[in-house]
C-alpha cells in the first residue's frame, strides 16, 4: 500500500497520476556554482505529455487551451527546476510546479452570462456624462 503511494503523484483528492509519466532527466545547471555546476547534473529536466496521460479528458483539454509557455505546441509540458544544488530538491520542485499547473486547469472556468445594464444606471451614466461636460465647458476662456 505504502509503495502504490509512492509511485502516484497526487493532484487533488480524487485525482493522481502514476509517476511513470512524467520523464525525469538530470542536466547540469545553469548559473553560479564554481566546479561544481560544472561536475554535478543536479538539475531536472521534466516532461509531462498531456495526451498520453491518464487525467481526465476536461483537465486535458483545460491544461491544452491554458496557452501557458510550459506547455509545447505537441502538448508536452517542459519544466526545469534549478533551484536547488540537490538533486532530489530539485525534484521535488519540479513536481510540485507540475501538480500546481495542473491545478490552475482543474478549476472549471465560471461561465459569463451577459446582462443589460438598468434603466437607472443608464440615467446615472448620461447625467454623470452631461455634468462632466458642463464643468468642462466652464474651463474656456472668458468672454468679455
Amino acid at each position: 500500500m505504502e509503495n502504490k503511494e509512492s509511485t502516484m503523484l497526487q493532484i487533488t483528492k480524487n485525482v493522481a497520476i502514476p509517476l511513470s509519466e512524467i520523464d525525469m532527466t538530470a542536466i547540469r545547471a545553469q548559473g553560479p556554482g564554481g566546479q561544481n555546476v560544472n561536475k554535478v547534473s543536479c538539475a531536472i529536466h521534466l516532461r509531462f505529455d498531456i495526451a498520453l496521460s491518464s487525467l481526465p479528458e476536461s483537465f486535458k483539454e483545460r491544461l491544452l487551451e491554458m496557452g501557458d509557455q510550459r506547455i509545447s505546441k505537441d502538448g508536452i509540458v517542459v519544466i526545469k527546476a534549478q533551484r536547488s544544488r540537490s538533486q532530489e530538491k530539485n525534484k521535488a520542485e519540479g513536481l510540485q510546479r507540475l501538480v500546481e499547473l495542473i491545478l490552475l486547469a482543474s478549476v472549471v472556468p465560471v461561465v459569463r452570462r451577459a446582462t443589460k445594464p438598468t434603466r437607472g444606471s443608464q440615467l446615472r451614466r448620461v447625467d454623470n456624462k452631461v455634468r462632466r461636460g458642463l464643468n468642462k465647458a466652464m474651463r474656456g476662456k472668458v468672454v468679455v
